[in-house]
């Protein structure tokens, strides 16, 4: 018998592991069955938050602190002083998500209005090790999950009603953003302190040198003025200007405020 060489062993390889139709549907159901949940709340309610999480068995989530852009006068004005946020994420099945939003608003109505907001980002993949955690409840669910599935696709065309704007920038410029941004429509943002860091050849490619210390900014748009925000901020504070800024979006899916009054 010859000795098979190396290309086709590799070969092999790759036709044995390819799955077949029913098996990437499968993957690609349960895949779009998950949701990456955002709540952007005053840093003072982290905890109640967490708490929920544990109650509702919420497997990982990820607390970030972060900083509210209303303007130094508003805050005068109203008394208050640097608005300290956390942006909390976590990943969650579809048919939970409106029972993890609903507990979230009963413990934090406490808080009055203003308590934060949530909104949800649907997966475009995972990897393999993450999904099998959700495997076994979302096949317990399987009937519901496949309900919401099927509703979601009907309502595609109507269920994107916002975006997610995200904002890179050097440190320092966020209110310079923040300015442009509100004379393009957009209300508000929350900032998360970053370190940036690129290839040599993306930074040859674009001319700039890449500064360590960056802000990332998020605004949350509805889809009829994201254009014109994200306009505004790529020609004042792009790429080739100081705040060597990156912008792009994300759609939204599910949007609440985390006050029931």
């Amino acid at each position: 018998m010859k000795k098979k060489t190396l290309f086709s062993k590799i070969f092999q390889k790759r036709s044995n592991s390819q799955p077949d139709e029913n098996e990437t549907n499968t993957t690609s159901m349960e895949k779009q069955r998950l949701k990456f949940v955002f709540f952007i709340i005053d840093w003072n309610m982290v905890n109640t938050v967490s708490d929920v999480f544990t109650e509702e068995k919420v497997r990982f989530y990820f607390v970030s602190k972060a900083k509210g852009t209303a303007s130094s006068e508003i805050l005068d004005l109203l008394g208050f002083g640097a608005t300290d946020k956390a942006v909390v994420t976590c990943l969650e099945q579809s048919v939970g998500v409106p029972v993890l939003l609903k507990e979230v608003r009963k413990k934090l109505n406490n808080y009055g209005p203003g308590a934060g907001i949530a909104f949800t980002v649907p997966l475009s993949a995972i990897n393999d090790p993450a999904l099998l955690m959700f495997k076994q409840s979302i096949n317990k669910n399987e009937k519901i999950a496949a309900n919401n599935h099927k509703t979601e696709g009907e309502n595609m065309s109507e269920k994107f009603t916002h975006d997610l704007i995200i904002c890179i920038v050097n440190q320092g410029f966020t209110d310079e953003l923040m300015d442009t941004a509100r004379g393009a429509g957009a209300r508000g943002g929350t900032v998360l302190h970053a370190r940036g860091s690129a290839h040599s050849g993306a930074v040859k490619f674009f001319g700039v040198s890449v500064q360590a210390e960056k802000e990332m900014i998020l605004i949350l748009s509805d889809r009829e003025s994201k254009v014109a925000i994200m306009q505004a901020i790529s020609e004042a504070h792009g790429l080739n200007s100081e705040a060597q800024g990156l912008v792009f979006s994300l759609p939204v899916d599910n949007m609440t405020g985390l006050s029931f009054e």
